[in-house]
Formats: C-alpha cells, structure tokens, sequence
C-alpha cells in the first residue's frame, strides 16, 4: 500500500509545492543585490530571474543523479519516505521564510530525505560516502564563495583605483544585469535538480526500474514550479540578504553574484548540490569585508549561519517525526 499510485501522485504534488516555495523563497539568491543597489526594479528582476531559473533548470541532470541515487539505497525507499521529506522541508522553507531568514532550502531537503530514509529503514540505508560528499561541498563552498567574492573585489577596486565614479557606476549598472542573469540561470540549474533527483528516486521505487533517470517531463515539472515561484518573489528575504546583509553599490554586487554564479556553475556540472542561499550570502559578505570588517553586520550574518546550522537538524527530525506518524497512519 505504501507504493500505491495515489502515494505517486502525492509525490508530484508536494514536489511541484517544494519547488514552487523554493522559488519564491530563493528569489533572493539571484536578485537581492541587484534590487538593493537599484540596478533593477523589483518587477523587472523577479521577471529575469523567472525566466533564467526556468532555462537553467532545463540544463542538466548531474545533481539530480547525486540527490537521488547517491544519498540513500533507493530500493528501500518508499513512497511515504520520500512524502515525508517533501512535508518537512515544505514546512521549513514556509516558517523560514515568514521570519524572513534565507536559510537553505537545500539544507532543509537534503536533511529531510535522511530523516525520513532512516525512519523507513534504519541507518543502514544511507550511502555514507554520498553523504560525506555531499556535506562536504554543502560546508566548504561557503568558504569558497566568500575567498573568491574578496578576491573578485579586491581585483576591480585595483583595476578602477583611478577610474572616477562617473565612469565605474554606470559601467557596473550594466555589468550587473548580466551577472543578476548569471546568478538566476545557475540558481535554477542547481536548486531545479535536488527535486528532479527525489522525484526520479520516487518513480524507481514505484516502477521497480533497474537504473536511475530523470525523464524530461520531470525536468519540466520542476523548472516550470521554480519558475512561477521565482514570479511570485521572496521580498522579505529579499530585504535580509540585499539590504540588512551589507550596503552594496553596484560593484559590489557585481562581483558578489559573478562570485557566486561561478561556484554554482562549476559544482552544478560535476553533480555537487550546493545551498546557493550559502553562495551568494558568503559571497556578499566577501564583498563587504574588503571596504572594512565592520561593513558586514556581523550580527546579521550570525544568525542567518544559525539559521542555516539548525536546519540541518531540524529537518532531519521533523521528517523522521512525520515519517514514522505516516507509517503508523497507514
């Protein structure tokens, strides 16, 4: 009864809301900064990064692969696991984003799917080298984004040391419509797949298939959902990263998302989830430390680092909760 074809169709829906929630939740990611500095109108923004989180959700499959065969033994999944995952980190991204903290949507599913796969089958169904790699990437990239974020600044302040701000403005206005475009296009890579990987974990379990793979109409599901939450738009962490953050001119914002956009890029075509809510919040705190320490508000990015450290956690036991009340229930 757990594979039931109306378990299935649970599945899609809850996984159409995830991305859906996902999308206005992580609007952010793409836009905050070029919102904060004024390069782009609200409506204007939230269109690009729509439209871009669309395209680049229909770009690849590498990190769908890694979600969903190489985190937990697909053969002991069920449909109830992967239910129970999606209602978790549903109610995560909801409560998160009404307190407006941009914590990481990919923190709160990927800790959702162990969650609930342990309460389906014991420890012994995780694949703990995937996991290792997985949180590896999730814990370094940070680093990563914020050593390259600096660099990046540090460079264009040696470039333009001698250039007047009449010129370097209106340049980086531009610059910083096409590294918004950037950011939006690998957000919708990265984020897309995590769902295509669960959804094509739930369609192995039920169909009995020998291998993994994410059909095309699954890629379309889950890139269109992103993309009409990206619409809808995320404006109180919006307001978090882009303005409570650090005060960013265009420059700096332009190095924070090609920064950002660069580090997804690259772990998106070598199959590495990454939280992109990390990236570009490491990165604008990057930027900002190169003007001085006390540009970043340090207090706001504590919190936001606990946000992001409890998720973790938080998720793993909400969705072993619902998991074993679902199993009882049915």
């Amino acid at each position: 009864m757990h594979d039931s074809f109306s378990l299935l169709v649970l599945v899609l829906v809850l996984a159409t809301i995830f991305d859906f929630i996902n999308g206005f939740h992580d609007t952010a990611n793409a836009i905050a900064t070029s919102v904060s500095t004024r390069v782009l109108s609200p409506k204007v923004a939230v269109a690009m990064a729509a439209v871009l989180n669309l395209v680049g959700a229909l770009t690849g499959t590498a990190v769908a692969k890694t979600v969903g065969a190489g985190l937990v033994e697909t053969a002991a999944v069920t449909q109830v696991t992967v239910i129970s995952a999606f209602l978790a980190a549903i109610l995560w991204d909801l409560l998160t984003w009404y307190f407006g903290m941009p914590t990481s949507s990919s923190h709160a599913i990927l800790s959702s799917i162990l969650g609930a796969a342990v309460a389906t089958a014991g420890t012994g169904i995780i694949i703990q080298k995937g996991v290792f790699k997985v949180f590896i990437g999730l814990i370094v990239s940070p680093v990563v984004g914020f050593l390259l974020g600096f660099l990046l600044m540090l460079l264009l302040m040696w470039i333009f040391k001698r250039s007047p701000l009449s010129l370097v403005n209106p340049l980086f206005n531009r610059m910083q419509i096409v590294s918004a475009a950037y950011m939006a296009f690998s957000h919708g890579n990265n984020d897309a797949q995590k769902t295509m990987g669960i959804i094509a974990m739930a369609l192995v379990s039920y169909y009995k298939l020998p291998a993994f793979h994410v059909p095309v109409w699954v890629m379309l599901l889950c890139a269109t959902a992103m993309a009409l939450g990206t619409a809808i738009g995320g404006w109180r962490v919006i307001k978090t990263l882009g303005v409570r953050l650090v005060h960013l001119r265009p420059i700096h914002g332009f190095a924070a998302e090609a920064s950002a956009a660069t580090v997804i890029e690259i772990a998106s075509r070598i199959g590495l989830p990454l939280s992109t809510t990390h990236i570009i919040s490491s990165t604008i705190m990057g930027v900002g430390a190169t003007k001085r320490l006390s540009a970043v508000r340090w207090g706001v990015a504590g919190r936001i680092v606990m946000a992001w450290v409890f998720t973790l956690p938080a998720c793993a036991v909400l969705a072993w909760v619902i998991c074993k009340l679902a199993i009882l229930a049915i």
